[in-house]
C-alpha cells in the first residue's frame, strides 16, 4: 500500500506486524518426545502438590500454561508459547488453505453482508451471491450486536465436505441456501501483473507453504506477457516459512550462492544454498521493503543485497533474524523456541538487540518516526551497525534490519480528524460497497483490472456521491486540501476495483500514485 495510505493503517500494521514478528519465521523441527525424562522437574512437583493438596478445584491446563508462558517470557521477544485453539489458528495462517465455504464478508451496520464469492467455490456452486446478507448459519443467529467477526467465521467454517444451512436476505426476501465446504486457498500474493511491457510487479504478503508455487507461476505468467524486470514488493511482509523465502531467493542467484546460514550456541553453523537455475537470474531487480519487513522478508532481501543482484528501496525493515523451532507438547500446545540466528551471506546478523526488555524492542519501531529515523534520509541508520563491503565495493550493514539502498520516506500527512474516523470504522468501505452494488454493470464494463485503472471515467460522480454519502456523519469534504483529495479519490478508485478483481484491481490502481513504486521505475530506467 502506498505511503499516502501508510497514515491511515499504521496503528493496524504496527500490531499485525508485532504479532507477525512475534509468531513467523521458523523452522518446524521437534516434537513431544523431546520434553520427556525420567526425572520430575521443580515444575512438574509444584503442579502434582496443587494438584493433590490445593483447598479447591483448579484448572491445572491453564496453570501450567500460564507458567510457561511466564517462562518463555524470560527469553527473547520471538520466543512463544501457543494453547491448543491459538496453535491451530496460527497454523492455519501459513498452510496457505482453510476448510469453509469461500466466501469473503463484512459487517455493515450490524448486518454481515457477502462482498465477495470465490468463483467456482462452493458459495459459488450453491448459488450464494455479492450482496447476500447473511442472517443465519446452522441455528446461529448472525445479526446479533456486536458479533465479532471470529465467531460468525467459526459458525461458517467446517470440515470439508460437511454442510451449513444458510438463511440469507437477497432483494428484501428471505432464502436459504445449503452449502457443502470444501478447502478454501488462501493467496500469499496479493497482486501480480505488467506495468509496462517489461516491467512486472509482484507483492508478496506472507511466506506460507504456498508462496513458492504461487511465485512460480506468477513469474510464468508475466514472462509470457513479456516480463524483463521486475519490482518485487515485500513492505508489511511479516515473514512466514523460511523454506518458501529460500526457494524464491534460489529463482534470483546462480550457482550454489549461499543465500543465509543460521548458528546458535546449541545449534552448529548450517547453511543454505541455492541448488536449481533459476527462472530471473538475469535482469533488473528491485525489492520494496519497509519497518515492517520482517524474518524471512529480511532473509531474502539480505541475500539479494549482499550477492549485487537487487537493489533495494523504502526503509530499514524490522529486524527479525532469530530461528524458532516448535516443538509441540502433548496437550496439543506448542512453544516455538529461538534456536538460532539468521545470518546474510556476508555475515551479517538480521536481528536488531533485544537487551532492554520486550517493550523497548517493540516500541523501537513507533521510536522510528518520532526521531525522525522513517522521514529522513540521513536518520535512517542502524545505530552502532558493523560494516560490510559487497563484491561490488557497496557498504551494507548488520545488526538491526536491512538497510535500503535507496530511502523512501514516510508520507505523515494527515486527512482531517473525521475522515479518519471515516477510514476508520468502516463507512469508507461501506460506502464504496453500496456503490459497488448500484453500479455493477459500470463496473464489468472494463475488461480487465488494467483496463480499468487506464480507463476509469466515473470518478466525478464517485466523489460526488461520496461527498454527499459523509454529510450524515457530519464530515464536510469541501474542505479538504487538493492533496488529501486526490488521495481519497485514489483510495476509492482503488476500493472499487477490489470488489471486482481483489487485491489485483486494489494494488494496481494504488501503484500509480505510490511513491516507492514510481521510485522503483525512475531506478529502472537508469
Amino acid at each position: 500500500m502506498g505511503n499516502k495510505k501508510l497514515k491511515v493503517w499504521l496503528p493496524l500494521m504496527f500490531s499485525v506486524v508485532m504479532i507477525a514478528g512475534m509468531f513467523l519465521g521458523y523452522d518446524l523441527g521437534g516434537g513431544s518426545n523431546f520434553f520427556k525424562t525420567d526425572k520430575k522437574t521443580s515444575l512438574q512437583e509444584a503442579v502434582e502438590i496443587i494438584r493433590s493438596k490445593y483447598v479447591d478445584n483448579v484448572n491445572l491446563d491453564s496453570l501450567q500454561g500460564g507458567a510457561i508462558q511466564e517462562m518463555m517470557s524470560q527469553l527473547d521477544p520471538h520466543s512463544v508459547y501457543f494453547p491448543p485453539v491459538e496453535l491451530k489458528a496460527a497454523d492455519e495462517e501459513l498452510r496457505g488453505n482453510f476448510d469453509g465455504i469461500g466466501v469473503e464478508f463484512n459487517v455493515f451496520d450490524d448486518t454481515v453482508n457477502i462482498v465477495y464469492v470465490i468463483p467456482d467455490g462452493p458459495s459459488d456452486k450453491a448459488g450464494l451471491q455479492i450482496g447476500d446478507k447473511l442472517i443465519k448459519a446452522n441455528d446461529s443467529l448472525l445479526t446479533l450486536k456486536n458479533i465479532s467477526t471470529d465467531q460468525i467465521k467459526s459458525y461458517i467454517r467446517g470440515e470439508r465436505n460437511s454442510k451449513v444451512v444458510l438463511q440469507i436476505m437477497r432483494d428484501g426476501q428471505l432464502k436459504t441456501i445449503t452449502v457443502t465446504r470444501g478447502n478454501i486457498p488462501v493467496p500469499s500474493i496479493d497482486a501480480a501483473y505488467m506495468i509496462d511491457k517489461t516491467t512486472g510487479y509482484i507483492k508478496l504478503n506472507k511466506f506460507t507453504a504456498t508462496s513458492y508455487p504461487e511465485f512460480m507461476q506468477a513469474i510464468e505468467n508475466l514472462k509470457e506477457q513479456g516480463l524483463k524486470q521486475l519490482i518485487f514488493d515485500l513492505r508489511g511482509n511479516g515473514g512466514g516459512f523460511m523454506d518458501d523465502a529460500i526457494n524464491i531467493a534460489d529463482e534470483f542467484l546462480d550457482g550454489d550462492k549461499l543465500v543465509v546460514y543460521t548458528q546458535g550456541v546449541n545449534s552448529p553453523k548450517r547453511e543454505f544454498r541455492c541448488k536449481r537455475p533459476g527462472l530471473l537470474e538475469d535482469g533488473k531487480l528491485i525489492l520494496l521493503v519497509d519497518e515492517l519487513s520482517a524474518s524471512a522478508s529480511e532473509v531474502l532481501s539480505g541475500a539479494l543485497q549482499d550477492w549485487d543482484r537487487a537493489t533495494i528501496i523504502g526503509r530499514r525493515t524490522f529486524g527479525k533474524g532469530l530461528v524458532q523451532e516448535q516443538y509441540d507438547l502433548s496437550d496439543g500446545s506448542a512453544i516455538r523456541l529461538t534456536v538460532a540466528r539468521y545470518y546474510t551471506p556476508l555475515g551479517r546478523s538480521i536481528q536488531r538487540p533485544y537487551d532492554k526488555g520486550k517493550k523497548v524492542y517493540m516500541d523501537e519501531i513507533w521510536e522510528r518516526y518520532a526521531n525522525g529515523e522513517a522521514l529522513y534520509a540521513d536518520s535512517n541508520k542502524i545505530t552502532n551497525g558493523r560494516q560490510f563491503k559487497t563484491n561490488k565495493g557497496k557498504i551494507v550493514y548488520g545488526g538491526g534490519g536491512i538497510m535500503p539502498d535507496i530511502f523512501v520516506p514516510a508520507d505523515t500527512s494527515s486527512y482531517p480528524v473525521g475522515v479518519n474516523r471515516l477510514l476508520g470504522d468502516g463507512s469508507f468501505n461501506s460506502f464504496v460497497y453500496r456503490y459497488y452494488l448500484q453500479h455493477r454493470s459500470q463496473v464489468d464494463g472494463y475488461a480487465s483490472a488494467t483496463d480499468y485503472t487506464s480507463h476509469f471515467n466515473h470518478l466525478d460522480e464517485l466523489w460526488s456521491q461520496f461527498v454527499n454519502y459523509v454529510t450524515k456523519d457530519s464530515v464536510d469534504l469541501t474542505v479538504v486540501s487538493p492533496k488529501q483529495k486526490e488521495s481519497l479519490q485514489k483510495r476509492l478508485e482503488a476500493y472499487l476495483a477490489r470488489f471486482k478483481w481483489r487485491n489485483y484491481g486494489f494494488y494496481q490502481v494504488l501503484n500509480t500514485d505510490d511513491p516507492v513504486v514510481i521510485k522503483a521505475l525512475e531506478e529502472l530506467k537508469k
